[in-house]
């Protein structure tokens, strides 16, 4: 009776390895490679969305900004203009106005 308790355990544990080897093994395998890049470039595509949709969102708040300080009335400071290098007194503005002296 032992043995046929510890022959069932055998091969138990057999089935279980030749199971997981053949998984791994078929990763290896072409079909189990181009799953693997399709899953990756799933993700991939997955978070350039979330990324951009992210931006949008950010540039809608900005512009609604904006346009509230233009309903106001007030005077709109652009925080980013010196970033943009576009500004009157900016780095463009500094250049010109050195070579004019």
């Amino acid at each position: 009776m032992k043995r046929l308790l510890w022959l069932g355990v055998g091969v138990a544990v057999g089935a279980v390895a030749v199971r997981k080897l053949t998984k791994k093994a078929n990763q290896f395998t072409p079909s189990g490679i181009a799953t693997s890049l399709s899953e990756s470039a799933g993700g991939l595509v997955e978070s350039l969305r979330s990324f951009v949709e992210d931006v949008r969102e950010g540039m809608a708040e900005r512009q609604d900004e904006i346009r509230e300080a233009f309903a106001a009335g007030e005077l709109y400071e652009d925080e980013f203009a010196d970033v943009r290098d576009d500004a009157p007194g900016g780095a463009r503005g500094r250049h010109a106005q050195e070579g004019q002296s």
